[in-house]
């Protein structure tokens, strides 16, 4: 399996990238990657590592892509940036997946441009795992659409049901509708309309639920548009840092504030280890002609390690030949007006 990496994308690049990269063929051992980026700085970073022979090789890309750049001057005049440089080594079929912790809009962009959407496929989505008080639920989608239309929202749960239950082993994964109420009536004309297309889909849908409940654990798939999606992944990690930095202040300001400090800190390191980003690595962008998973702009080097490996399993797995086949079934390939 070998997975192409942009090594130029976030903003502690290259340097995690290198370092995940080979924390993952060290783990791996038929995982091979395709460091994509300016050889010459590449080279440098990995002839201080330790790695297997051959696992790791470097495609040089003479150009990077900033956070800076708007999406539509990357895809018209950078041409031989690392993103697009790692995604056509998937269309040409050198490597079987893509990763990327750069520029979201122009991985995805990218994405579309150079492998397409998969067949029946309306719009591809990106699905984040999140967590809840035990475990994770799937967050559908997290940004790639802010203006959906029912039968995207309905495309979304099926997307999102089919990697759950490749993920977590869950044979019915249960699926919510995010609204501002429970009763089918509660939301926009968006969401009530979907309300009935993934009522009489074939998957575990369970209702709408409410903002409030997204983290309890009553739903394993949170259907959504781009616009809310990204809004509450956005909104989650503030709120997480918010909260241990805040307990941080007030356990400081007690008379005992030290010693309480260091009794709570197993519980305070827990609880970053379940809200944190780098745990889940990726999100991958579910409806496209290949795999392309994108990774948080902070990524650290276990971050990128956690990202290759989902990218390793979903591409040994064919997630999208899995999303084609779960469409086509259920007849939801888009009509005008839907």
């Amino acid at each position: 399996m070998k997975i192409a990496l942009d090594a130029m994308g976030g903003d502690n690049a290259p340097g995690v990238n290198v370092d995940g990269a080979v924390e993952s063929v060290n783990e791996l051992p038929d995982m091979q990657i395709i460091l994509v980026g300016q050889t010459d700085v590449l080279e440098a970073l990995l002839s201080k590592k330790k790695y297997r022979s051959g696992a790791i090789e470097i495609r040089h890309a003479s150009e990077v892509v900033s956070m800076d750049d708007s999406t539509a001057n990357a895809l018209r005049k950078k041409k031989d940036s690392s993103i697009r440089v790692a995604i056509e080594l998937v269309k040409s079929g050198e490597a079987q997946a893509a990763v990327s912790a750069g520029h979201s809009g122009v991985a995805m962009a990218t994405s579309l441009t150079i492998l397409k959407k998969a067949p029946g496929v309306d719009r591809p989505a990106i699905a984040v795992l999140m967590p809840r008080i035990k475990g994770r639920f799937l967050l559908i989608d997290a940004g790639a659409n802010v203006d959906c239309k029912p039968i995207n929202l309905l495309q979304f749960a099926l997307m999102g049901s089919a990697y759950y239950k490749l993920v977590y082993n869950v044979d019915s994964p249960t699926v919510a509708l995010l609204s501002i109420g429970e009763e089918d009536t509660k939301g926009n004309e968006l969401t009530k309309e979907a309300f009935k297309l993934l009522k009489s889909a074939k998957i575990n849908f369970i209702g709408n639920i409410e903002g409030k409940d997204i983290f309890k654990g009553l739903a394993d798939v949170i259907v959504c548009d781009g616009f809310i999606g990204n809004t509450v992944l956005k909104v989650s990690e503030g709120l997480a840092e918010a909260v241990i930095q805040i307990l941080k202040n007030e356990i400081s300001d007690l008379t005992f504030g030290k010693l309480g400090f260091l009794c709570l800190r197993p519980a305070f390191r827990n609880f970053k280890k379940h809200t944190d980003y780098d745990e889940s690595g990726g999100a991958p962008l579910l409806g496209i002609n290949g795999t392309c998973v994108i990774c948080h702009g902070r990524s650290s080097s276990k971050a990128i390690r956690n990202a290759l490996k989902l990218t390793y399993q979903l591409a040994m797995q064919d997630i999208n030949k899995i999303i084609s086949d779960d469409i086509a079934s259920q007849n939801t390939i888009r009509t005008e007006g839907t």
